[in-house]
């Protein structure tokens, strides 16, 4: 009887309330809780009232609540917020006109903060330097679509040592970028982009060794981009674009092996392309547009094959389009506009069956195009060759060409020796030009010798 009996008080305490389960909020986090909502969301009848028991009874879609293990690996009776996001994504009320966020000082287990499109101008809202004195346990931060949020990025940031992702984007936050933010060796994405941030990017950014997306793109930034890059090996994604950078690009990008994105257009980097890019033997996006690179497309390009887009417009680029190109089978967009570019378009280039986009115009190209009226119609309008005085196009199916404003290749200034060395000579256009008006001819007088009878016939 006694196993029946052991077993039967093993049922007993599965089935029956224990005093393990989870209790409640703490009195003082609660409280908190209650504060930073209240700092946050519209005026009303206030979140306190509607959601007495945030945790329990009266949940509320953007507050997260868990068990969470104490200093000694025990796990803690008590319910703690690890999570408060508002956002578009949830049926939640808007933040009001003049929301803030000054502490979150009672939140100690607290793992991820979202707001987006919280703070709207002109709230001027601020991150104060002891907005994250009590926030060890952050891992991400993530305050975007703000443009009531002002100021600087606070030195503080450097103490949430787990932190894995930090985004502020699409704010309008000013100054430098804190040099201290080097030392969150934990983080793995920063994004910064669509500020007003000024001054050099520190070098101390290379201490981000466990980086994948390092985002700094539409600010204000300048001076030459770190050596100290290359060192962030596990790099997948680099968009320093739209700022005011200058200089060359440092060879130590090209340890960056991971490297799927590269986008520093927009700035004011010179030339010549390093070519240690060609060990980037994973990159997909090539960006590099309205730059004075005034250098020539390096051949390596053609070797880097996991390339679907490459934008180089409007660098400055000389001398001829590479055949290599034509061997990038993954390549879906290209783009050579506003350059200084001769000789002729590569045959290569039609032979590219995923390309979706290609813009050659604004150069100095020459000779027949040559990539095959296929291609060319199953382009269309996503081809454009415009403002290049030197190409022209087969005289047959003319109409396919028309979208170039190429003429067609006869006439003394496409004669042979000239660019690929195709079209007739001028006395060979004369000759087909006379031929093509004697048939005319000859075809308006048998209509009329027809009609003749025709008319005959039925008088």
């Amino acid at each position: 009887m006694a196993p029946s009996l052991l077993l039967l008080s093993l049922l007993l305490s599965l089935l029956l309330p224990s005093n393990c389960s989870p209790q409640p909020m703490q009195a003082q986090e609660l409280s908190s809780l209650f504060n930073i909502m209240g700092s946050l969301l519209v005026d009303g009848p206030s979140w306190a009232q509607l959601h007495p028991h945030p945790c329990t009874d009266t949940p509320w879609p953007g507050v997260t609540c868990e068990l969470v293990l104490n200093p000694d690996g025990v796990q803690d009776p008590f319910l703690h917020v690890t999570r408060i996001h508002i956002g578009p994504d949830l049926a939640t009320p808007p933040c009001k006109p003049t929301a803030h966020l000054n502490s979150l000082r009672g939140l100690p287990f607290l793992k991820t903060l979202s707001l987006f499109s919280c703070f709207v101008s002109p709230s001027n809202a601020t991150l104060s330097p002891s907005l994250f004195s009590n926030s060890s346990s952050l891992q991400q931060l993530v305050l975007k679509s703000n443009n009531g949020l002002v100021g600087e990025i606070p030195k503080s940031l450097s103490n949430l040592r787990n932190l894995r992702v930090l985004s502020l984007s699409q704010n309008n936050l000013t100054g430098p970028i804190p040099k201290e933010i080097g030392g969150l060796a934990r983080l793995q994405q920063l994004d910064l982009s669509y500020n007003s941030l000024a001054q050099q990017i520190p070098e101390t950014l290379s201490g981000l060794t466990s980086l994948t997306i390092f985002d700094l793109s539409y600010n204000k930034l300048e001076g030459q981009l770190p050596n100290s890059l290359g060192r962030l090996s596990s790099l997948r994604k680099l968009d320093l674009s739209s700022n005011l950078i200058s200089g060359k690009i440092p060879w130590q990008i090209g340890e960056l092996e991971n490297l799927a994105l590269l986008d520093l257009g927009r700035n004011n980097i010179s030339g010549p392309i390093p070519e240690t890019l060609s060990g980037l033997k994973n990159l997909e996006y090539f960006l590099m547009e309205s730059n004075p690179i005034r250098a020539q497309i390096p051949l390596f390009l053609g070797d880097l094959r996991s390339l679907t887009v490459i934008g180089l417009s409007g660098c400055g680029l000389i001398g001829p389009i590479p055949a290599q190109l034509g061997s990038l089978e993954n390549l879906a967009a290209l783009a050579l506009d506003r350059n200084k570019l001769n000789g002729s378009v590569p045959r290569s280039l039609g032979s590219l069956s995923k390309l979706g986009q290609l813009n050659l115009s604004q150069n100095e190209l020459s000779g027949e195009i040559g990539l095959g009226q296929d291609f060319v119609v199953r382009m269309g309008n996503r081809i454009d060759l415009r403002e290049n005085k030197g190409l022209c196009a087969k005289f047959e199916n003319n109409r396919v060409w028309v979208n170039f404003e190429a003429p067609p290749c006869v006439g003394p200034q496409f004669g042979r020796g000239r660019g690929s060395g195709v079209g007739p000579s001028e006395r060979e256009a004369e000759v087909s030009l006379c031929c093509l008006v004697c048939f005319e001819r000859i075809v308006f007088v048998c209509s009329l010798v027809v009609l003749f009878f025709v008319t005959s016939t039925f008088s």
